[in-house]
């Protein structure tokens, strides 16, 4: 056969007298009992045969070597002594008895789906730049600047300093006043987003109303921020449960899930993992879309307690989805010592008075189930965590009643839009924030189209997804005539079994409805807004919305989720009144989900969403007012100005101690007393049309630009400059340098610095009684002045102490000055 590049199989074979015999046998399976493996490997071992191991996933071999190592301690050996690791990624494992090799791959011994790659599409692109023209500002829109208030943005304009280029932003007031802002302070300017449809007030240039209202803001956010900060610090100083390490009994759990960890989910697991290894309580939200695999995260979450002999209550909205996770837990923690339970309104009350008596005695391991949970006849033997599945559907208060449960339990919370509240309060870091954006592979994003009413177009989608041998969910939100909708259906595809389900049906009724199609005994099942919390049912992958307009933005894509959920193409239909006759809400709404059909997009939705609903209920009532007037980023800025002044004050330090084991001088460079410097000169910074032709892209470089704090960040910003738009022009070269100038200039104490001509003026810090100027910081700047005589002196105009160098021409020479200063700071 050698001497052939190509054999052919197929029913022409020649008859050939010499047979070639191939002395192989597939991989033997082992039924995940790792005992029956390592025996085998011992018996391959003594026939003189040599084992192999294959995988391309680490983390899977250092599961199964920890599996056995643990296993082979007693004799002590470790895996090294059976078996080698090969990095590959092989379809079937086999023995070959003629050259004695065993090799084994990690998909058949954990009975997992062997996994195939998708070639990489371009769905990155697009789904980045959606998220860019959210933020983008075009010519028209409101913006806010957080010192002179709201205005309309003017595009990018060019000005002549002293006969050299400068670009700026051009920002119109009240009364056609213009305001320039510099391309260096592009970060004092954010979008207005408060509530849609409602339209700003526009300010007036040097008028007071805008400085009093960030004033009341600021007084009324430091009040919020302090109760908030007080019930963080005594949740950190209370003291919890503190897990121990994984056990082999969790790298087997996690070793056996049939798919492959997504990176966000090896990273979620592993902070979830040390929050509960601290001594005190955790408060970790994880926000991942529809179908990204949180119920994992939540499983091995719940096992770890379960290991160290906790019990765990999984509370989750609806009865039906009770069910459903005790389903999966089952499923997962079928071969492992765990006892899992679930109580709802569909168990008899000689069930739940029984699995009340179990959860009191320990019996109970894991119970499942709605807000019942946390209720007074529940009672715990010893509660360990709390996991909460999609907390914004329930009400006020249970949610307080979970607010006191998060003060000494560990408490998982997970959610697939992220309401405003919970999302910004996780920013601020009052609560710890994970977030699963990559979609499982083979996976792919669901089409959605809006259309208006057409029995065609219900005929056509039904008829075609039972031909594919699917399922179809029909969402009416109306029981009064959901029966007439089934008939319809009915009518126009004879051969579809439609299944009713609504919240008003009987409980069993309901029940066996939503079985009856979990097994596959329904097509079709015309359901109310029911199935939006999490049924999973990987079969089903259309789903027809009707009067979409009248759900909200999480709703739908919370719908949309239930399908889509197998390596199969789903479909989303809306079906909407046509667009004229639509508010101008559900008109935005209805846009919003067609466009972000991407996998992963429920953050963006959730960003979105801030916008539509106007993030009045992000920190109760009183704030939405100020919200509305200022535009929710400028809003979050004065929020965390606020949070950054508390944490300078020394109640903060009592409350929650500082990290600090450094010596007190060290402690004095590290305070920044000014949080930012204003760079005025007339040098020419800027990104030449010549180089970035598109206006917007320009726009969008600068603001990237003026937002990068870390050495790495301008580095690779630099690069991806030269990446796309080929060598960078000396003038973009020095504007990335103003950076790093204004990260000294900030280290150093001056709040404004003015390059003009061959001058450079250095302010100091305004405020006289200022720690600053008893550092060795101003020390050190004090020093310069005096051993450069004929170049700089010290000056006071208006009550400003300043610092005036002659003989600064560049940025290079005004960045040398700064780094002679910081050279006696050393020194001193």
């Amino acid at each position: 056969m050698e001497k052939f590049s190509v054999i052919e199989f197929g029913n022409n074979i020649i008859h050939q007298q010499n047979a070639i015999q191939f002395n192989q046998s597939p991989q033997p399976s082992f039924n995940k009992n790792f005992e029956m493996l390592i025996n085998n490997l011992k018996e391959n071992k003594t026939k003189g045969y040599k084992n192999y191991f294959f995988t391309d996933n680490p983390k899977q071999a250092d599961r199964l070597f920890t599996i056995f190592d643990d296993m082979l301690a007693k004799e002590h050996r470790t895996h090294e002594s059976l078996i080698e690791y090969l990095s590959l990624n092989i379809h079937e494992g086999f023995v070959d008895h003629d050259i004695k090799v065993a090799c084994y791959t990690d998909h058949q011994i954990f009975e997992r789906y062997h996994r195939f790659r998708l070639k990489e599409t371009k769905q990155k692109t697009a789904q980045s730049i959606t998220l860019k023209e959210i933020l983008s500002l075009s010519p028209g829109d409101f913006v806010t600047h957080i010192d002179h208030g709201i205005g309309r943005f003017g595009g990018l304009h060019k000005l002549n300093v002293n006969n050299k280029t400068q670009e700026v932003v051009r920002l119109v007031y009240k009364d056609n006043d213009i305001l320039y802002v510099s391309i260096h302070s592009l970060h004092r300017i954010s979008k207005f987003s408060g509530k849609e449809g409602n339209v700003p007030r526009i300010d007036k240039l040097g008028s007071t109303t805008w400085a009093t209202l960030k004033q009341k803001t600021k007084r009324n956010v430091k009040e919020l921020a302090y109760d908030l900060i007080k019930l963080y610090a005594k949740r950190k100083a209370q003291p919890g449960h503190a897990y121990p390490q994984d056990n082999y009994l969790q790298h087997e759990l996690e070793a056996s899930f049939i798919y492959e960890d997504t990176p966000d989910q090896i990273k979620v697991t592993a902070d979830v993992k040390k929050d509960m290894q601290k001594p005190h309580p955790m408060d970790r939200l994880v926000c991942g879309d529809v179908g990204f695999g949180k119920t994992e995260i939540a499983v091995r979450a719940a096992f770890k307690a379960v290991c160290d002999s906790k019990q765990v209550a999984i509370m989750v909205p609806t009865t039906i989805l009770a069910y459903q996770h005790f389903k999966t837990f089952q499923e997962r923690l079928k071969d492992l010592p765990c006892n899992i339970d679930y109580i709802n309104r569909f168990r008899t009350a000689k069930e739940q008075k029984e699995i009340i008596e179990k959860l009191a005695a320990g019996k109970i391991d894991i119970i499942i189930g709605t807000h019942r949970l946390v209720s007074k006849e529940i009672k715990f033997k010893d509660l360990g965590l709390m996991i909460i599945d999609e907390e914004q559907k329930f009400g006020v208060g249970i949610k307080d009643k979970l607010k006191l449960i998060r003060t000494t339990i560990d408490t998982l919370t997970l959610t697939a839009t992220p309401i405003p509240r919970t999302l910004q309060f996780s920013l601020m870091g009052a609560r710890d924030l994970s977030v699963i954006s990559t979609p499982p592979p083979n996976r792919y994003p669901v089409q959605t189209e809006l259309s208006i009413y057409s029995e065609e177009l219900i005929r056509d989608a039904v008829s075609y997804e039972l031909k594919r041998g699917g399922q179809v969910f029909f969402v009416h939100n109306k029981v009064q005539n959901i029966a007439e909708i089934a008939g319809m259906i009915q009518r126009l595809v004879p051969d579809a079994r439609v299944g009713i389900g609504h919240g008003q049906m009987d409980g069993d009724k309901l029940e066996e409805v939503m079985m009856r199609f979990m097994e596959g005994s329904y097509d079709v099942l015309v359901a109310t807004t029911i199935i939006e919390s999490g049924l999973d049912i990987s079969n089903a992958n259309t789903i027809i919305i009707n009067d979409a307009q009248n759900f909200g933005l999480s709703d739908l894509h919370q719908m949309r989720g239930r399908v889509g959920r197998s390596n199969k193409k789903a479909f989303c239909y809306l079906l909407a009144p046509p667009q004229v006759s639509l508010t101008n809400e559900a008109r935005k709404r209805l846009k919003a989900i067609v466009e972000f059909s991407d996998l992963g997009s429920g953050f963006q939705i959730a960003m979105r969403d801030l916008d539509i609903r106007g993030a009045g209920n992000l920190l109760g009532g009183e704030q939405s007012g100020f919200i509305n007037d200022m535009g929710f980023d400028t809003y979050m800025k004065i929020l965390n100005e606020a949070v950054g002044e508390l944490k300078e004050e020394n109640w903060y330090k009592d409350t929650v101690g500082e990290d600090n084991t450094e010596d007190s001088g060290k402690a004095v460079f590290s305070r920044q007393f000014v949080k930012e410097t204003v760079i005025d000169t007339d040098l020419q910074l800027l990104i030449p049309d010549s180089y970035v032709e598109n206006l917007t892209e320009r726009l969008i470089l600068y603001r990237e630009l003026d937002n990068i704090t870390k050495e790495e960040e301008l580095k690779l910003f630099e690069e991806n400059l030269r990446d796309r738009f080929g060598p960078v022009p000396s003038e973009a070269i020095e504007l990335i340098n103003v950076v790093r100038f204004r990260w000294k200039a900030m280290s150093l104490g001056f709040e404004k610095i003015t390059l003009k001509g061959t001058k450079m003026l250095a302010y100091f810090v305004a405020q006289k009684d200022s720690a600053y100027f008893a550092t060795p910081i101003f020390h050190a700047v004090m020093t310069y002045a005096q051993k450069y005589k004929h170049l700089s002196r010290i000056k006071e105009q208006n009550e400003k102490l300043m610092l005036a160098i002659e003989d600064v021409n560049s940025i290079s020479k005004a960045t040398d000055v700064l780094i002679k200063m910081e050279s006696l700071i050393e020194k001193n």
